[in-house]
């Protein structure tokens, strides 16, 4: 239910019912009511919509290119600053942040690994006793036990204290937030260019659109009782 247009249809009913009745406390309600409800109706939709020979209206889609440099600087600023990175590495006990990457190395591809382990064999002082034996083909069976033996082993070097440090070491290194920072920016540059005047003006809509139906619903409440209070007066 849009509590814009059930304010101001109650605020109208109530003018309404004041004029034919004759009733002027219910009328001097009814019209204060509508005067606050309709005003700030009208300033909510100003926000976002350009309003004919309104000076000030269509405020959010005029102030594009600043409400987009205002959420780069907000993310910049609050949340990839060199601080925040160095918190993101380490633990609450001061310990370096465990990054699970067995999901990464799990779909990582050893093949070429294996292959250059074969090649290696061949071209060595063993190439001539493994061509006694079938040559390459022989260890062909060995491919799958050697890659899921090489997965294990990244595994479990890579969830371990030492090389956790070692990241973190490496990663906390000023170039490399630096470098860090400025991928980011340019992650958000290329994000925000997607961005046009009409999904700004859609996304804060979609945000605080249901909070400023209060502001609609107050302003008739407040109107009604400084209509009352004007009519006993």
């Amino acid at each position: 239910m849009n509590k814009s247009v059930v304010t101001n249809s109650l605020a109208l009913i109530l003018a309404l019912v004041g004029f034919f009745s004759g009733q002027a406390i219910i009328l001097s309600v009814g019209l204060f009511a509508l005067s606050g409800a309709f005003t700030n109706w009208l300033a909510v939709h100003m926000l976002f919509e350009k309003v004919p020979l309104l000076y000030g209206s269509g405020v959010i889609p005029a102030n594009f290119e600043q409400f987009k440099s205002a959420i780069k600087v907000m993310m910049m600023e609050q949340f990839f600053t060199k601080e925040n990175i160095d918190n993101f590495m380490s633990e609450q006990d001061g310990k370096a942040h465990q990054f699970k990457l067995s999901p990464i190395i799990e779909k990582v591809d050893l093949a070429p690994a294996f292959d250059t382990l074969v090649d290696v064999v061949e071209k060595s002082s063993f190439g001539s006793m493994l061509a006694m034996f079938g040559g390459t083909e022989a260890l062909m069976p060995l491919k799958d036990p050697f890659i899921e033996k090489m997965k294990g082993s990244m595994i479990d070097i890579t969830e371990s204290e030492a090389f956790s440090e070692l990241l973190r070491e490496q990663l906390e290194q000023p170039s490399v937030i630096a470098d860090m920072q400025d991928k980011v920016s340019e992650i958000i540059d290329i994000r925000l260019a997607e961005l046009t005047p009409k999904m700004v003006k859609e996304i804060i809509q979609t945000m605080i659109k249901k909070h400023l139906g209060w502001l609609v619903v107050w302003g008739g409440v407040f109107g009604g009782l400084f209509g009352l209070a004007a009519a006993l007066i």
